[in-house]
């Protein structure tokens, strides 16, 4: 099913993304744009993310080089898409 009309991006893709550390609407967007026209899809992908557990979340939490886990996982995405 298509999550994003703008982008075509489907509920598949979002939970590829979802399964390789995308843990928010925004790191979704880095990686697939799905969000960033009409924004009509943004409470759909937050209900495909759920509010499970996200590693780098709770790295973060703790103060484990923020700057650098926030960055890593977004690129890495970018590129397989």
């Amino acid at each position: 099913m298509y999550v994003c009309s703008c982008f075509g991006v489907t509920d598949k893709q979002v939970k590829e993304h979802a399964a390789a550390g995308a843990c928010t609407p925004r790191q979704i967007a880095s990686a697939t744009k799905a969000g960033t026209d009409c924004g009509s899809c943004v409470r759909t992908i937050q209900g495909l993310l759920g509010r499970g557990a996200c590693p780098r979340r709770e790295l973060l939490e703790k103060g484990n080089g923020a700057a650098v886990l926030a960055a890593e996982p977004v690129a890495a995405l970018a590129e397989a898409a």
